[in-house]
């Protein structure tokens, strides 16, 4: 190890974080230890889980810490003894104490997927798919007792195109939130740089996603219910209910020059390719699909087990 690189402490949980990790340890940082969040029941079968980070640190033989609260001084105390100069975050998911940002003597880091000011908050990638932005980044910034509101260090700024769905995004700005790290950090600790403030005024937030914000409402155009199913594919996809039934909808293609007559949500075409479904203005056609109770599968494959398409619809509930 290189003893004019400091002692990292690394908070992450998500597999968005695993490239930056990863790439500290290729660029022979110090890790002291990685704090991310307890293992969690998954799926159907609720099996007990380790995050993807935790994974990824033991791999490389690292202290995993999981607290199930930072707060407490019970966690501050395991922290200390690792003696951390430094720390970075990366989508760590609790809000850090000033107590532990003040307990380095460098920088508290957190890498951040927006380009900050907006979209600071939990879910940065799929608000501004949801909202049809053309433009995303990483931005690097010193964490602060405000939620995402300290100084930013560097940025970069990735160009979304209209088909980019979540996975796409997510990979794309996980390994450029690794390349801005590893390509900024030694500015930092040589002085060279010199963090700006935010501007407050342009300030927009990605708020925490709940089970509600799945919910496409075909009474939209095309763009919005479009943006809406890129956001969460290839997973969990969002969903609506077809007649009586939950539906999903993990993948899809817009159609937004359709100009059919029809309700929206109404089922109007259904062939090998999918499933064509009425928007306010446009239309979709579903591509990848998954009835409540069914696996996922082709829209294809489902529409072969229909009998007719006549009076199926899409609504909200």
């Amino acid at each position: 190890m290189q003893s004019d690189k400091p002692r990292i402490l690394f908070m992450g949980t998500p597999q968005f974080a695993v490239p930056i990790l990863l790439a500290l340890l290729e660029h022979q940082y110090p890790v002291a230890g990685v704090v991310t969040q307890p293992d969690r029941p998954v799926g159907r079968k609720r099996m007990l889980t380790p995050p993807p980070i935790k994974v990824a640190a033991l791999a490389h033989g690292l202290a995993v810490f999981q607290p199930e609260r930072i707060r407490r001084s019970e966690s501050l105390e395991v922290i200390a003894k690792w003696q951390p100069e430094m720390i970075v975050t990366v989508a760590y998911g609790q809000i850090l104490p000033p107590d532990l940002l003040a307990s380095v003597p460098l920088q508290a880091l957190n890498v951040h997927a927006s380009l900050l000011p907006k979209y600071r908050g939990a879910a940065p990638i799929q608000w501004a798919l949801m909202n049809g932005e053309r433009e995303t980044g990483i931005t690097l910034m010193t964490m602060v007792k405000e939620l995402d509101a300290g100084p930013m260090w560097a940025s970069v700024a990735v160009p979304m195109h209209p088909d980019m769905t979540y996975g796409e995004l997510h990979d794309e700005l996980s390994h450029q939130g690794a390349t801005l790290l590893i390509n900024t950090l030694p500015r930092i600790l040589r002085g060279e740089l010199i963090a700006q403030p935010q501007d407050e005024a342009s300030a927009t937030y990605a708020p925490m996603l709940a089970r509600a914000d799945e919910q496409v409402d075909f009474a939209q155009s095309s763009y919005e219910v479009y943006n809406h199913i890129r956001a969460f594919s290839p997973a969990p996809g969002v969903f609506t209910y077809l007649n009586d039934k939950l539906f999903k909808i993990m993948r899809a293609q817009a159609l937004h020059d359709w100009r059919g007559s029809a309700y929206p949500g109404e089922i109007v075409g259904a062939d090998q390719e999918g499933l064509l479904i009425a928007c306010q203005q446009g239309a979709i056609r579903a591509l990848e699909v998954q009835l409540e109770g069914k696996k996922v599968q082709p829209a294809g494959e489902f529409v072969r087990g229909l009998r007719s398409i006549a009076g199926l619809r899409c609504f909200k509930r």
